[in-house]
């Protein structure tokens, strides 16, 4: 039997591997953005409706009718990512794909009756969570950290 590992020693504190690190608390803060998502979607009847879902779900109810290469540019996806998520939304029901007329080697992304009928769950979902930080931050604040966060996209 193996002799148990040593515990290793404390090191002292760093400027970047902690909890106060930018990326960590933004990991934090997406995750649980993505717990309360779920949460909602699931008491609405929609509990198989993921949060990440919304990256494809998004520009689609902006315009419906995508190619995927389109949905990936404005979701900053890569294409295989595109293609597995597409995948996972048809078989949960919300998308499907079509062939596009204008190229037959192309397809397009089309919404479904379900996901029509999931969008006014995510719009009062959203508004909720956007309140929540309205009352956290402050109306200000919020539109503060949008700003923000665009530019923190853009690095």
């Amino acid at each position: 039997m193996a002799e148990p590992r040593p515990a290793r020693p404390a090191h002292p504190p760093s400027a970047h591997l902690n909890r106060d690190n930018l990326g960590f608390l933004l990991a934090k803060a997406g995750q649980r953005w993505n717990e309360l998502l779920h949460e909602r979607f699931a008491a609405a009847g929609f509990s198989d409706v993921r949060p990440s879902y919304g990256s494809i779900l998004i520009p689609l109810y902006e315009e419906d009718g995508l190619r995927m290469g389109e949905i990936a540019r404005r979701a900053r996806l890569s294409k295989q990512t595109m293609t597995t998520m597409v995948r996972l939304l048809e078989r949960d029901g919300l998308v499907e794909r079509r062939a596009d007329p204008g190229d037959r080697r192309a397809s397009l992304v089309f919404l479904t009756d379900r996901a029509e009928a999931f969008r006014p769950v995510a719009e009062a979902t959203l508004a909720e969570l956007e309140r929540l930080v309205h009352v956290q931050l402050s109306p200000a604040g919020a539109k503060k950290l949008a700003r923000t966060l665009h530019a923190l996209a853009r690095i």
